[in-house]
């Protein structure tokens, strides 16, 4: 089954939950997938399960494999919901990637929240499968709030910023098999192994 994503930080956090249920994945890397212009326009929608199973279903085509995907991102009460599916490209920087890119983003967050009160956010994740006759999609959400300085190395994304209701510590403070036990993207693709397991 083909992982389709490019993000090491979900590589991390995914691969092992598909080995734990004994599906063997292979990523788009090794599975030498290139990087195309075309993957920018997958994430057009406005809901997280649209862009997830657009993702599956482009790279189910490319592929020829079964393949999953997720669009996930955070949403901020005081800023009516935003980023949402602009999580990661909020900052609008184009010209950067990776942990630069997750730097402009958490700069733009912490600006817009300066003066709110309301510091309420949730995780949003949905997962999607593909194999050309079926198609699945599940959500997972995270409730917490969004501190004032990051706490923690770990983690990618706004993860330093995301204090978990549940752990009272952020997604960055804390081990990734912690996280996984309550992270938004665990939950949608925990969901998701559930309907693909009996598949098998």
């Amino acid at each position: 089954m083909l992982l389709a994503t490019r993000s090491e930080g979900k590589l991390r956090e995914l691969r092992p939950m598909f080995t734990a249920v004994g599906i063997d994945v292979i990523d788009l890397r090794a599975a030498t997938i290139h990087e195309s212009p075309h993957e920018g326009d997958l994430e057009n929608a406005l809901t997280f399960e649209e862009n997830a199973l657009a993702k599956a279903r482009y790279f189910h085509r490319i592929s020829g494999l079964p393949a999953v995907a997720d669009d996930s991102g955070l949403e901020v009460a005081a800023l009516g919901g935003a980023p949402g599916v602009h999580s990661k490209r909020w900052s609008s920087r184009t010209d950067l990637s990776g942990q630069a890119l997750d730097d402009e983003n958490n700069a733009l967050l912490l600006r817009r929240l300066e003066r709110a009160s309301d510091r309420r956010a949730r995780y949003v994740c949905a997962a999607a499968y593909c194999d050309g006759a079926t198609e699945l999609v599940e959500r997972g959400e995270s409730a917490g709030v969004i501190t004032r300085a990051p706490r923690g190395t770990g983690g990618f994304g706004y993860d330093p910023y995301f204090e978990s209701t549940e752990l009272g510590r952020t997604f960055g403070e804390v081990p990734m098999e912690e996280k996984a036990r309550v992270s938004h993207r665990a939950r949608a693709f925990a969901k998701l192994l559930q309907r693909l397991t009996p598949r098998r």
